[in-house]
């Protein structure tokens, strides 16, 4: 995933935007995704984040309810099914 400038810490967020890089012989399945807060402080602001392993297409992942997590500046996103 790339940096994100959020402090550390839990965020309810929307899928705004996805694109899957299939994986290939030397790099694992890509999503990369547009994320919107959707409570708190940060509400409103777009994230945009590189994850490994989710799975669904694009059109599974739009729309979708996300928790994005924030620990040692390092983000994690779960897709809330």
């Amino acid at each position: 995933m790339t940096d994100v400038p959020l402090p550390d810490g839990s965020y309810d967020a929307f899928v705004v935007d996805a694109r899957v890089e299939e994986a290939t012989s030397t790099e694992p399945r890509r999503s990369h995704l547009e994320l919107t807060i959707t409570a708190g402080e940060h509400k409103g602001a777009m994230i945009d984040v590189t994850a490994a392993g989710l799975h669904g297409e694009e059109f599974d992942l739009l729309g979708m309810p996300a928790t994005l997590t924030v620990a040692a500046g390092v983000p994690s996103v779960r897709i809330d099914a």
